[in-house]
């Protein structure tokens, strides 16, 4: 009894423990499945385009020229819209809000050249965007439809159809034989292209100006459009004109065989201009604050420039007159002969030798020292011989001008001009004449100004201050 007892008790405890195994093994069961059939899932997003012609399932999806996933799937929407599920990788999912899709075409032989191009907004730092969710959708708004060449020719009537043919026929007989010529000008569309895209983005900068400027456009050509009759005349006008340059071509030939040549020219000196104006930059930041006076200054001269009409007037007429030898144009061609002498260099007496102006100005630069120490004496100068001389006499040489010193010799007694007597006239001169001055300052050709502004002594200027005209 005791026995049957003890082998009911083994009994079961050996059930219990197998029970337990076997729930054991369901759990571990359960949880491989669990893994198995919903973990490491591939993040997949949908993108809805107007039309997705000839993409097929397996296209690339490519990000910043690298692949980075495969459409795995083409639907079409209830609205008739195409709906593409993209399965991307890792490395760039989740995608952030803002992401735009784009079908391209990389190229016209194969549907394999097509592909989904993903530009995925940058990451802001502090600000973090938010993400797509797996299983997310791109609206419309956020894709791009690729356009066929197909689709782009349907859009053309018959008549734009022939003409489009006429021009690419005419552009063939155009370049038959240049084609070398033409390659080497489209090695330049490129940069072309992307100076043309830096303008317009420049130009899209300021959109409310943009915008004016299309308006303004808009009601140009609607005036035009009013006045068909007088546009027809100006096109038949501008056809005769087009037919006068047709039969100069050869003219037209040459200029255009030299217009390369003046394109590069153009181009070195725009590439020049730039750094020019990377060092007109401080001048324009130094002209700053002046810039409002100089607004007052020109509002000012306004009225000055419309009363200096007749003078231009004349002066246009002295540069430039109907008739012969009358004008500056003329003097000027007539002064050729004579910069030759003087400026190019000659042969005389068997040996070359320069031209006048340089001889001279090798010869001024041993004078550069005297000219500079005379030069603050101008104004002294031009005030001497304005006081001390007498223009508009002529003798067999031409114009002169004569200078000369003269001494009052008379006196003012009882108010009365008497002339003083001989033997006073020494010791008056010795009285009132100043002698010896030979190193004044510039400036002192007369008694000092108040405010200082005479004499002006440079800076290392040898002169003497106290050196002025007697007086007060």
């Amino acid at each position: 009894m005791e026995s049957t007892q003890i082998e009911q008790q083994g009994g079961g405890g050996i059930g219990a423990v197998g029970r337990a195994a076997i729930a054991a093994a369901l759990a571990l069961v359960a949880l491989l499945a669990v893994l198995v059939l919903t973990g490491d899932e591939p993040y997949t997003v949908k993108a809805r385009f107007q039309a997705a012609t000839q993409m097929v399932e397996g296209n690339l999806v490519q990000s910043g020229g690298r692949k980075v996933g495969l459409v795995k799937q083409i639907e079409l929407t209830d609205d008739g819209q195409a709906e593409l599920t993209l399965e991307l990788d890792d490395d760039v999912a989740p995608l952030r809000e803002g992401t735009r899709a784009t079908l391209r075409l990389a190229s016209l032989s194969s549907i394999v050249g097509r592909y989904v191009d993903l530009q995925i907004p940058e990451e802001t730092p502090g600000s973090p965007r938010a993400t797509i969710a797996d299983g997310g959708v791109l609206p419309t708004a956020s894709t791009t439809s690729a356009v066929d060449i197909d689709q782009l020719f349907s859009l053309f009537d018959d008549k734009t159809k022939r003409g489009l043919r006429d021009f690419i026929r005419g552009n063939g007989t155009l370049y038959a034989g240049r084609e070398a010529q033409a390659r080497a000008g489209f090695q330049y569309l490129n940069p072309t292209l992307i100076a043309s895209q830096r303008l317009f983005a420049e130009v899209n900068r300021d959109t409310p100006l943009l915008q004016r400027f299309l308006l303004a456009n808009a009601r140009l050509v609607t005036d035009i459009a009013e006045r068909s009759a007088d546009l027809s005349a100006l096109i038949d006008g501008l056809a005769d004109t087009t037919g006068a340059i047709a039969t100069e071509e050869d003219d037209l030939s040459r200029a255009i065989a030299r217009l390369p040549d003046f394109m590069r020219r153009s181009n070195t000196t725009f590439v020049n201009l730039r750094s020019a104006l990377d060092d007109v930059e401080p001048l324009l930041e130094e002209s700053r604050p002046v810039t409002p006076k100089l607004r007052r200054v020109l509002a000012q001269l306004r009225p000055l420039a419309q009363t200096a009409r007749p003078v231009v007037r004349d002066l246009s007429r002295t540069i430039r007159r109907d008739g012969k030898d009358n004008d500056l144009i003329e003097l000027g061609r007539a002064v050729l002969p004579f910069r030759d002498q003087v400026v190019a260099t000659k042969v005389r007496n068997g040996q070359e030798r320069p031209g006048t102006f340089p001889t001279t100005a090798k010869s001024l630069a041993g004078s550069r020292e005297h000219l500079a120490f005379l030069r603050p004496y101008a104004v002294d100068l031009t005030g001497w011989f304005d006081d001390f001389s007498h223009s508009g006499v002529y003798d067999a040489n031409g114009s002169v001008s004569r200078n000369a010193l003269t001494v009052n010799a008379f006196a003012l007694a009882d108010g009365v001009l008497q002339p003083i007597p001989p033997a006073l006239r020494d010791a008056l001169f010795q009285t009132t004449a100043s002698v010896s001055q030979n190193n004044r300052c510039p400036g002192s050709a007369e008694r000092p100004a108040a405010d200082g502004s005479n004499p002006y002594v440079p800076e290392g200027f040898d002169c003497d201050r106290t050196q002025v005209p007697p007086g007060r």
